[in-house]
């Protein structure tokens, strides 16, 4: 964490140097231009350095600066010209309009950009605001459990992409869904409010986890025939679902085709909740159908639910090594689901060197002990 926070400290400090350096691009060139008219003989200009200082300042600056970088270049020409005696010559006034027609396409290169930037901005919110209503944050603590969830896409800029994740409060306690839908792109942005949509809604009406699973292949099964071409035929869902019933130290599982989630006791000990028979994704249904089995396993006080997406066990580092959640966690002991999220995405980070592939969802469900401190013994993933 040490070295992560150097290395962010020196990075932000090259940032701001750069970007004071910028700053101070297009005065440098109106400058070095006056120093090049003053130091050579007059068959010598400087008009190209005058002419791009404004060009500079057109797409990093306001539209105020870049007029006057515009203003101190023209200016800076006449001055020129004025002190070799040669105003009056041909040459002089093309070199002040050639200065004058660049410093006008300065200007409307600026407000172009200008407001490319402001679409782009709007573009962006309106992606924010699209991921909070289709992916909404959990809330930090339902039906008396401890929740937190992350998303990190592996796209730049990037805020939603295939991966899912929900939690709710049911009449049957928690129930959760996590999951990875098959593609990228809008179709698979589609694919997941019509998985969190039928959640949500068969978690308040099924009285059974396996009848939250058939609902949701259902919802993929009506989803699948409304598209055209290879997303007809094979596209899916691998998905695991939970149920943590009220009053009981246990949890039930379904997991269709997902990583199996990873049960962390308080005393760092791990273990991974695999299912005793292997099951199709949701969405594969043709390919053959048997009824869904849940199976339960003791969730309890102090011990932390992880459940997480294959960006996480497929994340591999330069040298092509795959990360093992298991290996990096085990023996670790964390104050809180916030704390082990935090902790496995910058471990994350760092074992790819910031090359991720594929997009992450994360979500760790813990059941606090009785009498727990509100801060216990951590011990970091990363050394």
């Amino acid at each position: 964490m040490g070295q992560r926070a150097r290395q962010d400290g020196t990075g932000a400090a090259v940032g701001g140097a750069a970007r004071r350096f910028l700053r101070a691009v297009p005065a440098l060139m109106v400058i070095g231009g006056v120093l090049y008219d003053q130091l050579t003989p007059p068959r010598f200009t400087a008009v190209p350095l005058f002419a791009a200082a404004p060009l500079v300042a057109a797409p990093f600056f306001t539209y105020r600066a870049t007029l006057l970088a515009g203003i101190f270049a023209v200016l800076a020409v006449l001055l020129s010209h004025v002190g070799n005696r040669t105003i009056v010559e041909g040459p002089a006034l093309t070199e002040v309009l050639t200065v004058v027609t660049v410093s006008a396409l300065a200007l409307l290169i600026n407000r172009v950009v200008r407001r490319s930037g402001e679409r782009l901005a709007s573009a962006r919110e309106i992606a924010e605001t699209a991921q909070r209503a289709v992916l909404p944050v959990p809330a930090e603590r339902i039906g008396g459990l401890q929740v937190a969830a992350r998303y990190e896409a592996a796209q730049e800029d990037a805020f939603i992409g295939g991966d899912l994740f929900a939690v709710q409060e049911t009449p049957y306690g928690v129930r959760l869904v996590v999951g990875d839908v098959r593609g990228k792109g809008l179709g698979a942005v589609e694919a997941v409010a019509v998985v969190i949509g039928a959640f949500r809604e068969a978690a308040e009406q099924e009285s059974s986890l396996e009848g939250v699973a058939q609902r949701l292949e259902r919802a993929l099964t009506r989803e699948g025939s409304r598209r055209d071409g290879l997303d007809a035929f094979e596209g899916f869902t691998t998905a695991v679902l939970a149920e943590i019933p009220r009053g009981r130290g246990a949890v039930r599982i379904v997991d269709r085709g997902h990583p199996e989630p990873l049960l962390l006791h308080a005393d760092g000990r791990i273990v991974r909740l695999v299912p005793a028979e292997p099951a199709l994704p949701l969405g594969m249904v043709e390919l053959g159908a048997w009824p869904d089995r849940s199976y339960e396993v003791a969730f309890p006080p102090g011990a932390t639910l992880l459940f997480y997406t294959d960006g996480l066990s497929e994340a591999r580092d330069p040298q092509g090594v795959f990360y093992d959640p298991v290996a990096r966690l085990r023996g670790r002991i964390f104050p809180g689901p916030d704390a082990v999220l935090d902790a496995l995405t910058d471990d994350v980070r760092l074992h790819t060197a910031g090359g991720a592939t594929d997009d992450l969802a994360l979500l760790a469900v813990a059941r606090p002990a009785v009498g727990q401190p509100p801060r216990r013994r951590t011990m970091p993933v990363v050394p």
